[in-house]
């Protein structure tokens, strides 16, 4: 990944890399008969290795120096990994200021747009069902390198774009990069991050989507579509030499049975004043469990013990998309130019904003009251929000549009589908990822991750598609249907979700036994 593939593997020498002797590493072993191999070897192939090898050589206390020189802090590898759901955000985000202004230059029709929208969704779901086994043999930072690349070229393909060939492949290749990066980014900063502090980080995820796609925003109101396309290079284009900079995941490390690598990687994160005794045996003895056996097949998924986190992690993704999210944000313009606002471009960037702050509230809260709470308040919200948007719309049929409780009618919706902007980003726009990456056990998260992001962007997907049939049918049905899924959704967090706030990601996987 980093260059560095041809030095011999970590398990291919005297073993030292190993497990202690114990009764918990039966089976496990130190060699690699009990453990996954990587496919791209000393893949941790960061600066900070150099330290490492030469603390081999050296005494304690200029080994202890070397380590204290190197410490990165679990925040600083997420504000790196971070500008990935930044690109996820700007490619969500670019389709709409620039409509116009694509169907003008490339002469398009509505439908071929759409298909140009669209596209983007089946890239990612490529994307979802590659992430979990490229991020299983490559790491998570190989996976991020190899995500940025496609995103690269799909920007420059869209830029050069003289007819539909060029936009449409830039937009799948895009897809395939962005698909990779919602499953990789929450599973990475989950793995590196200290419990105390997991939830705001791994909400970080979901604040910088909405960063992202307020730029598209902001930026797509100043600045031509071709322009805009070249600045969308520019995440991946940090990203790329930032990953050199941070360290692989010390729990894939672990289970790649790559133990110097792993212990050196979670010293690095924690700091060398900090003793990490008690994380390296706990994940010591789960990943030695899961390394026990075989790879997970897809049947075995079945399991009383796999049952219980994969129906939370997939439940709340699918769920979070059936709320009906992206239909209202791809039509908030319409219903913006409804509600008598003339200037929709400067409102769904004001949107865009609220999105952005909600998003900040709840990475700041979520490790202080906790997943559950948030989610519950978050999802009352959205029922309530949805509720007052159907009622505005049945209504609003039978009311002459010159009268004053059109108007009336109008701004209700309009705050209503601001309120139902902020409860969800409040918490189900963030949480679901955060807890997905807590609640799957580490031998199933390969598949079963890829799964649950594949489940994300296949209900996204059919909700985009769906949407505008949906409103031509019955606006204040569609809002119906979507406040039911809210509804069902606070059923379902009340009660099967549990709070994991607080709790290793061990402890987490070990309560579903």
């Amino acid at each position: 990944m980093n260059g560095n593939s041809s030095k011999p593997p970590a398990w291919a020498g005297s073993g030292s890399g190993g497990y202690e002797s114990g009764s918990d590493h039966e089976g496990a072993g130190g060699g690699p008969g009990g453990m996954r191999k990587p496919l791209l070897v000393q893949n941790t192939g960061s600066w900070y290795r150099m330290g490492s090898r030469q603390s081999s050589l050296t005494a304690g206390t200029s080994s202890m120096a070397i380590m204290k020189e190197s410490h990165v802090s679990a925040f600083l590898c997420t504000l790196i990994v971070a500008l990935g759901p930044i690109q996820f955000g700007f490619t969500g985000g670019f389709s709409s200021p620039t409509q116009d202004a694509i169907i003008k230059d490339l002469g398009l029709s509505i439908s071929e747009f759409s298909v140009f929208g669209s596209l983007s969704n089946v890239g990612a779901m490529v994307g979802a069902i590659a992430s979990g086994q490229m991020a299983e043999h490559i790491g998570r930072k190989g996976s991020l390198m190899i995500a940025a690349i496609p995103n690269i070229l799909g920007w420059l393909a869209i830029s050069f774009a003289k007819d539909t060939s060029f936009l449409y492949m830039g937009r799948l290749l895009e897809g395939f990069g962005v698909g990779v990066i919602s499953y990789v980014v929450p599973v990475y900063i989950a793995e590196i991050s200290p419990q105390n502090m997991r939830g705001a980080l791994g909400s970080v995820n979901q604040l910088s989507v909405t960063i992202g796609i307020m730029l598209a925003y902001l930026l797509g109101m100043f600045v031509p579509w071709r322009m805009l396309a070249v600045i969308g290079i520019l995440p991946c284009t940090v990203l790329i030499p930032g990953l050199f900079f941070i360290p692989e995941s010390p729990r894939w490390l672990a289970k790649m049975n790559k133990m110097d690598d792993f212990e050196t990687s979670l010293q690095v994160l924690r700091g060398f004043e900090t003793d990490i005794t008690s994380e390296v045996n706990d994940i010591k003895r789960a990943v030695t469990s899961s390394n026990k056996r075989a790879a997970i097949r897809f049947q075995e998924l079945n399991q009383k013990k796999f049952r219980m986190p994969l129906i939370l992690g997939i439940g709340l993704l699918v769920l979070q998309q059936l709320s009906g999210i992206n239909a209202v944000l791809f039509y908030a313009s319409s219903i913006f130019k409804a509600a008598g606002l003339t200037n929709s471009d400067l409102a769904t960037f004001a949107l865009g904003v609220i999105q952005v702050l909600a998003t900040g509230v709840t990475t700041w809260l979520v490790d202080r009251a906790g997943r559950r709470i948030l989610l519950i308040i978050s999802t009352a919200g959205m029922t309530i929000s949805l509720l007052a948007v159907a009622v505005v719309f049945f209504v609003k049929d039978t009311v002459s549009q010159d009268s004053h409780l059109y108007f009336v009618l109008s701004m209700v919706s309009l705050v209503a589908i601001v309120a139902y902007v902020i409860a969800f980003s409040f918490g189900m726009g963030a949480i679901p990822w955060v807890i997905m990456s807590e609640i799957l056990p580490v031998s199933i998260k390969s598949l079963a991750g890829s799964f649950a992001t594949l489940a994300n962007w296949l209900t996204s997907f059919g909700i985009t598609m769906t949407a505008n049939l949906l409103l031509s049918w019955s606006a204040g049905g569609t809002f119906v249907s979507y406040m039911l899924v809210t509804a069902f959704t606070l059923v379902f967090v009340i009660l099967w979700v549990p709070e994991t706030k607080g709790r290793t990601l061990e402890e987490i996987q070990w309560s579903f036994r």
